[in-house]
């Protein structure tokens, strides 16, 4: 069950992160209560919290690092526990570590309401995960796994997310699309469309929850080429370290950004590509 209750003023004024005391909570400046009768547990009301599903490698990995240096209290999901592990023991003791395959969609809901309610709440929730094959010969196998996990189980975990900051009243929802979003590939079709599929559902999240202003936020990440075991296909240009890659999507959490593309110039590619002609852009 999504985590809840209470009305939306109360939610907003004693929304409660509970972590484990570590060391002098004080010295972070942030108001701190006892929770309950346990005195391992208390609240900090100025910690965020973050869950980044697909964090087992490549952009998501390097994201979580870099939120946590911000003062993100991270989970990382994904499916390969053993590398989640290595990243936990690197980030510290107060980082989660959760296994979440997004191929089975139900599954990764209930991993998600679950942590929910084991961190108190969400602040932030990132969506890195993805895969991404050159399909010149079509096979369905590789088409039906692309649309399983970048358009299913993307949508299932965004659906957890935007109803829990609904029902809390704030949060942001990030997710990593791609420059291909803007439009299809012959030799890629079912990964160029369902990217475009993240960033049209990731804008009509946007649109549903404007009426809390400012409150709840959604990000679409379009990276170009990203310096990870993702990036497939001779000719590449401009590959941004994935560090750095996860520096600037975290400058564009931290903003708030509706789009933005990683890195900052392929925003001129994005424009190209969108008035490329037809005629044009099929002979390429």
């Amino acid at each position: 069950m999504v985590h809840g209750g209470g009305n939306a003023i109360e939610r907003r004024t004693a929304y409660a992160e509970r972590w484990p005391r570590r060391g002098n909570v004080s010295a972070i400046g942030a108001a701190v209560t006892v929770t309950s009768n346990n005195p391992r547990w208390i609240s900090v009301e100025t910690n965020r919290n973050a869950l980044i599903v697909g964090a087992s490698s490549g952009i998501g990995w390097e994201l979580a690092r870099v939120l946590h240096v911000r003062g993100y209290r991270c989970c990382v999901a994904a499916r390969r526990l053993g590398r989640l592990r290595t990243l936990q023991q690197a980030l510290g003791g107060q980082t989660l570590a959760r296994e979440l395959d997004i191929n089975d969609a139900g599954g990764a809901m209930q991993v998600c309401e679950a942590l929910i309610d084991e961190m108190g709440g969400l602040d932030l929730v990132v969506i890195a995960s993805g895969v991404g094959d050159i399909n010149p010969a079509l096979s369905w196998s590789t088409e039906a796994l692309c649309i399983q996990t970048n358009v299913t189980g993307f949508a299932a975990v965004a659906n957890v997310a935007i109803r829990h900051f609904e029902n809390s009243g704030r949060g942001h929802l990030v997710g990593i699309s791609s420059i291909a979003a803007l439009r299809g590939s012959k030799s890629a079709p079912a990964y160029n469309a369902s990217k475009a599929f993240m960033s049209n559902y990731l804008e009509g999240l946007r649109q549903r929850v404007s009426r809390f202003g400012d409150a709840i936020a959604v990000t679409d990440v379009r990276p170009g080429f990203v310096d990870t075991a993702m990036a497939k296909g001779e000719n590449q240009f401009w590959v941004t370290p994935a560090d750095r890659a996860a520096s600037q999507i975290a400058d564009a959490i931290e903003a708030r950004r509706a789009v933005v593309y990683v890195s900052r110039r392929w925003r001129l590619i994005a424009w190209l590509l969108k008035f490329v002609p037809e005629a044009t852009y099929r002979r390429l």
